[in-house]
Parts: structure tokens; sequence; C-alpha cells
């Protein structure tokens, strides 16, 4: 929702958040790309969720059916600093997982895009059951840095 931007902003500017492309400098330009999303959400390509924990906003996770392939789907998700560690990456992984299977019987295969120095992104994939299927280089900008990235899937269907 768009309420949640200052959230949002403060999430994912802590400083030892390196991994997530998304870095709005301003509220205003975190409320624009949620009204983007709004957009996506409208034309049933794109799936986001709140992440609460004992009432707290501590995240989001999210489900992008690829355009070009409607059989696949990116999920992604983020958890406030405060909150590593703890494994709610994990449920929110399980809960977009019970999520594409019950609402998006269309999806045959989930994958996840973590940053190659993004551990603990890569063990929430593996304790998910995706398998690693390779490297791509260059592939996520955050700022003005391109990092290598790992492709993790799942066959669902």
């Amino acid at each position: 929702m768009i309420s949640d931007a200052k959230r949002y902003v403060e999430i994912l500017s802590h400083p030892e958040f390196h991994y997530f492309p998304a870095k709005p400098a301003t509220v205003k330009e975190e409320k624009d790309f949620l009204r983007k999303s709004k957009r996506l959400r409208k034309n049933g390509s794109l799936y986001d969720f709140a992440i609460i924990a004992n009432g707290k906003h501590i995240g989001a996770a999210g489900i992008r059916i690829i355009e070009q392939h409607p059989h696949i789907c990116n999920i992604g998700y983020f958890v406030d600093r405060a909150y590593w560690n703890k494994g709610i990456a994990t449920l929110a992984v399980e809960f977009l997982e019970t999520y594409i299977d019950q609402q998006l019987p269309y999806v045959v295969r989930i994958e996840i895009v973590t940053a190659k120095e993004n551990i603990a992104s890569q063990k929430v994939a593996l304790k998910c059951s995706y398998k690693k299927e390779g490297a791509m280089k260059k592939y996520l900008k955050i700022g003005d840095l391109f990092h290598d990235c790992y492709l993790f899937a799942k066959i669902v269907r």
C-alpha cells in the first residue's frame, strides 16, 4: 500500500541492507514505485504482501509473473534488519508458494534471484528446496554497481 512507503524507506535505507535493488531515496520516490506496482497488481502480473510480526510492519514479499512466459514467476522478499536470522524470509517464501499453488495454477516454475554476495538469501532458497541452476554475470544493478547473481528455481507442477 502507498501508506507503507515511509516504513519501506526506513527498512531499505539501513546501511547493512546491500543486496535489494530498490533503494528509494525519499518517501515520494517510494510512493511513486508503489503506485506503479498497484497498476501491475491490477493486470495480474504482480502479487505483493506485507510481512507483519508482533503487529509491526517488518518487510514485504511478492510474486512477479514473467510476462513473456506466464508459467514462470519470480519471487522476492525483504525483511527489516532487526528481524534477520529469525526464519521470517523462509516463512514468507513458504507463504508465497502456498499462494501460487492455490491462486495461480498456471505457474509451473518459481525462480529466486540472489546477489552472489547475499549468502542469507541463498540459504533461504536452499532451505525451501530450490535448486541452484547457475550464475548470471552483472545481472543485478544496485545504484551504480552491477552484481553477479545466482538463479535458484523450483518446479511446482
